[in-house]
């Protein structure tokens, strides 16, 4: 369908995996990164979307804003305050996704207390009630409502060796995976392969929060899309980038007629699935980080009453995602 002569409701911007750090390129499990390029194509996303005709309401960044070899370099906080400089230099408000590198270069605590705590957006505490779990919902315009997950709630990274979250983690990895550096997959194949120390999962706190929010959207008939940085379904990623309690957090999705979209990075090499009875839409972001120079990987997304439509840029393909 063309959309030409039709306005959009709103539209926000998307990017993913920017994983800065101020070094020359680099090999990582075969691929190729560059690290400083990913700055520049910070620039170009915010350049186009600052001289929009029409702004989008916000950007989604889904995680990773730094590399780990920032922490290992003891640049974290520069290299942060680098990506955060540029963020800044554009009007539109921002949302912060918290993936692994997020958690590789600052402790919870830490993070909390950053400028990538977008929660601070909210006019009301509309969090799970723990307090140190990053999730949190807004809505944009209304009957539309983004709700952003904290895949590294049930994880190794980000918790305290010491903590109860971190032993029961642990245990849960082990059982699945008995190798001694437990970022190496089990040897095995299929879906056990996700159970690496990368990756991590929702709490059950965290699922009935996100549940109980998706009871109040169907109830308000608002369309939701869910933000996170691992993929969920194993339709439209491989295994090895898998949440380890994806199945749990999908049944809550399938579940709820308001959900229409689930995004996330994690796997640089993007990915999509549309779930067959539910409708929902699975997108994952291409990597800025292994995007080579000359090209691009940002998206901008035209919300309309009936679908979605997703405009890339350089890696990044269209797609138009109608609601179910």
């Amino acid at each position: 369908m063309d959309d030409s002569s039709r306005t959009p409701l709103f539209t926000f911007g998307v990017v993913s995996d920017i994983q800065y750090a101020d070094i020359d390129d680099g090999c990582v499990h075969s691929n190729q990164r560059y690290y400083r390029n990913s700055l520049q194509l910070l620039r170009n996303a915010l350049d186009t979307w600052s001289t929009s005709a029409v702004k989008p309401k916000f950007i989604l960044q889904l995680g990773d804003i730094i590399d780990a070899v920032n922490k290992k370099n003891e640049t974290s906080a520069q290299a942060l305050d680098t990506l955060m400089s540029e963020f800044s230099s554009s009007p539109i408000e921002v949302h912060h996704v918290w993936g692994n590198h997020e958690f590789y270069n600052f402790s919870r605590t830490a993070l909390f207390s950053s400028k990538l705590n977008s929660s601070t957006h909210c006019n009301e505490n509309n969090g799970p009630q723990t307090g140190d779990i990053y999730a949190y919902h807004f809505s944009p315009v209304p009957k539309f409502r983004f709700v952003v997950l904290d895949p590294y709630d049930m994880s190794l990274i980000g918790r305290e060796e010491t903590s109860v979250e971190y032993s029961n983690a642990l245990t849960l990895l082990k059982q699945h995976n008995d190798n001694e550096d437990t970022n190496l997959p089990p040897e095995t194949e299929g879906l056990e392969r996700r159970f690496v120390r990368f990756n991590g999962g929702f709490s059950k706190e965290q699922l009935d929060w996100l549940d109980s929010v998706l009871t109040l959207a169907d109830e308000r008939s608002e369309r939701v899309t869910v933000a996170s940085h691992i993929p969920v379904h194993p339709s439209s990623t491989t295994p090895l980038s898998l949440a380890w309690n994806y199945d749990e957090l999908l049944t809550i999705l399938h579940s709820h007629g308001s959900v229409v979209c689930y995004m996330c990075g994690h796997d640089h090499n993007g990915g999509y699935h549309r779930d067959k009875d539910s409708g929902v839409h699975y997108l994952i972001l291409e990597g800025m980080v292994e995007t080579p120079p000359g090209s691009d990987a940002f998206g901008t997304v035209s919300v309309y009453d009936d679908k979605m439509v997703l405009k890339g840029n350089g890696r990044i393909a269209d797609r138009e995602m109608l609601f179910p």
